[in-house]
Protein backbone atom coordinates (compact mmCIF):
# COMPACT_ATOMS: atom_id res chain seq x y z
CA UNK A 1 0.00 0.00 0.00
CA UNK A 2 2.48 2.63 0.97
CA UNK A 3 6.19 2.96 -0.27
CA UNK A 4 7.96 3.50 2.99
CA UNK A 5 11.77 4.87 3.78
CA UNK A 6 12.03 3.80 7.85
CA UNK A 7 15.45 5.27 8.33
CA UNK A 8 14.80 7.82 10.70
CA UNK A 9 11.09 7.28 11.40
CA UNK A 10 9.58 8.95 14.10
CA UNK A 11 7.88 6.67 16.87
CA UNK A 12 4.52 7.44 16.56
CA UNK A 13 5.66 6.93 12.13
CA UNK A 14 2.50 4.21 11.91
CA UNK A 15 -0.21 6.50 13.31
CA UNK A 16 1.19 9.75 10.27
CA UNK A 17 0.93 7.08 8.05
CA UNK A 18 -2.69 6.07 8.41
CA UNK A 19 -3.78 9.52 9.41
CA UNK A 20 -6.84 11.52 7.87
CA UNK A 21 -6.82 15.58 7.38
CA UNK A 22 -10.04 17.42 7.03
CA UNK A 23 -9.24 20.41 4.73
CA UNK A 24 -11.92 23.79 4.92
CA UNK A 25 -12.07 24.80 1.32
CA UNK A 26 -14.63 27.93 1.98
CA UNK A 27 -18.27 26.54 2.51
CA UNK A 28 -16.70 22.70 1.66
CA UNK A 29 -14.71 20.40 4.03
CA UNK A 30 -12.33 17.70 2.03
CA UNK A 31 -11.02 14.98 3.69
CA UNK A 32 -7.92 13.34 2.39
CA UNK A 33 -6.90 9.78 3.22
CA UNK A 34 -3.97 7.73 2.25
CA UNK A 35 -5.21 4.99 -0.39
CA UNK A 36 -2.74 2.58 -2.59
CA UNK A 37 0.47 4.45 -4.11
CA UNK A 38 -1.18 5.59 -7.72
CA UNK A 39 -4.61 6.06 -6.48
CA UNK A 40 -5.41 9.41 -6.77
CA UNK A 41 -9.24 10.36 -6.29
CA UNK A 42 -11.63 13.30 -6.11
CA UNK A 43 -11.14 17.02 -5.56
CA UNK A 44 -7.88 18.47 -5.85
CA UNK A 45 -7.56 22.31 -4.92
CA UNK A 46 -4.94 23.22 -7.22
CA UNK A 47 -5.58 23.48 -11.28
CA UNK A 48 -2.39 24.23 -12.21
CA UNK A 49 -1.34 20.37 -10.72
CA UNK A 50 2.35 20.11 -12.23
CA UNK A 51 4.46 20.35 -9.01
CA UNK A 52 2.02 21.96 -6.85
CA UNK A 53 1.60 20.55 -3.20
CA UNK A 54 -0.13 21.49 -0.48
CA UNK A 55 1.23 20.79 2.96
CA UNK A 56 -0.24 20.38 6.16
CA UNK A 57 1.33 20.99 9.41
CA UNK A 58 0.74 21.75 12.94
CA UNK A 59 2.01 23.23 15.84
CA UNK A 60 -0.17 20.70 18.06
CA UNK A 61 1.44 18.27 20.36
CA UNK A 62 4.93 18.99 20.01
CA UNK A 63 7.24 15.48 19.87
CA UNK A 64 3.83 13.23 19.97
CA UNK A 65 3.43 14.39 23.21
CA UNK A 66 -0.07 15.62 24.51
CA UNK A 67 0.59 19.40 25.21
CA UNK A 68 -2.12 21.32 27.31
CA UNK A 69 -4.92 22.76 25.32
CA UNK A 70 -3.73 26.47 26.03
CA UNK A 71 -0.40 25.73 24.92
CA UNK A 72 -1.84 23.91 21.58
CA UNK A 73 -3.60 26.83 20.72
CA UNK A 74 -0.86 29.36 21.58
CA UNK A 75 1.35 27.25 19.89
CA UNK A 76 -1.24 27.27 16.52
CA UNK A 77 -1.45 30.96 16.71
CA UNK A 78 2.36 31.57 16.57
CA UNK A 79 2.22 29.04 13.57
CA UNK A 80 -0.43 30.66 11.78
CA UNK A 81 1.16 33.90 12.41
CA UNK A 82 4.56 32.92 10.48
CA UNK A 83 1.88 31.32 7.55
CA UNK A 84 0.69 34.53 7.17
CA UNK A 85 3.75 36.57 7.40
CA UNK A 86 5.07 34.70 4.50
CA UNK A 87 1.68 35.46 2.61
CA UNK A 88 1.03 31.75 1.80
CA UNK A 89 -1.94 30.47 0.82
CA UNK A 90 -4.18 28.89 3.29
CA UNK A 91 -6.77 27.00 4.45
CA UNK A 92 -7.69 25.84 8.08
CA UNK A 93 -6.90 21.97 8.68
CA UNK A 94 -7.61 18.86 11.07
CA UNK A 95 -5.45 16.22 11.06
CA UNK A 96 -6.17 12.66 13.00
CA UNK A 97 -7.47 9.03 12.97
CA UNK A 98 -10.08 7.84 10.62
CA UNK A 99 -12.62 7.46 14.15
CA UNK A 100 -12.34 11.16 14.85
CA UNK A 101 -10.95 10.31 18.40
CA UNK A 102 -7.69 11.90 18.34
CA UNK A 103 -7.36 15.34 16.41
CA UNK A 104 -5.24 18.38 16.07
CA UNK A 105 -6.01 21.92 14.27
CA UNK A 106 -3.61 22.57 11.17
CA UNK A 107 -3.04 24.58 8.15
CA UNK A 108 -2.51 23.69 4.89
CA UNK A 109 -0.34 25.41 2.91
CA UNK A 110 0.90 26.32 -0.70
CA UNK A 111 3.81 27.98 -1.49
CA UNK A 112 6.58 25.49 0.37
CA UNK A 113 8.84 23.31 -0.78
CA UNK A 114 9.49 20.04 1.13
CA UNK A 115 12.58 20.95 2.30
CA UNK A 116 10.31 23.96 3.94
CA UNK A 117 8.04 22.58 5.33
CA UNK A 118 9.83 20.24 7.08
CA UNK A 119 11.81 22.69 8.54
CA UNK A 120 8.44 24.63 9.80
CA UNK A 121 7.33 21.74 11.35
CA UNK A 122 10.66 20.90 13.23
CA UNK A 123 10.62 24.56 14.44
CA UNK A 124 7.30 23.93 15.95
CA UNK A 125 8.67 20.51 17.64
CA UNK A 126 6.94 18.23 14.54
CA UNK A 127 7.87 14.60 14.21
CA UNK A 128 5.65 14.64 10.76
CA UNK A 129 4.42 17.30 7.95
CA UNK A 130 1.90 16.00 5.23
CA UNK A 131 2.38 16.91 1.31
CA UNK A 132 -0.53 16.42 -0.93
CA UNK A 133 -0.17 16.56 -4.43
CA UNK A 134 -1.71 15.64 -7.64
CA UNK A 135 -0.44 11.73 -7.52
CA UNK A 136 0.90 11.45 -3.94
CA UNK A 137 -0.02 11.79 -0.59
CA UNK A 138 2.80 11.77 1.51
CA UNK A 139 4.31 11.87 5.21
CA UNK A 140 7.71 13.89 5.56
CA UNK A 141 9.66 13.17 8.55
CA UNK A 142 10.84 16.59 10.17
CA UNK A 143 13.80 15.33 11.72
CA UNK A 144 15.10 13.29 8.55
CA UNK A 145 14.90 12.51 5.09
CA UNK A 146 12.00 9.75 6.08
CA UNK A 147 8.99 9.73 3.52
CA UNK A 148 6.28 7.40 3.40
CA UNK A 149 4.04 7.27 -0.18
CA UNK A 150 0.80 6.36 -0.88
CA UNK A 151 -1.79 7.46 -2.97
CA UNK A 152 -4.94 9.89 -1.41
CA UNK A 153 -8.92 9.62 -2.25
CA UNK A 154 -10.96 13.16 -1.27
CA UNK A 155 -13.94 13.46 -0.39
CA UNK A 156 -16.34 15.99 0.14
CA UNK A 157 -17.62 15.88 4.21
CA UNK A 158 -20.54 17.08 5.42
CA UNK A 159 -20.37 20.34 7.20
CA UNK A 160 -20.10 20.79 10.79
CA UNK A 161 -22.58 22.96 12.79
CA UNK A 162 -20.95 25.77 14.27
Amino acid sequence: MHTVDVSGTPRHWDLYRTAVVDIRFGERTVRIAPRPRGTAEGFFPLSDGGGATVHVITAWNPRGRTAPDDANARDQHLLLDEVRRRGLTRWPAVGGDVCGTHREESVAVVGLSDTAARDLGRRFGQDAVFAWSPDAWRVLACGSGAVAVSGWAASVRASAQS
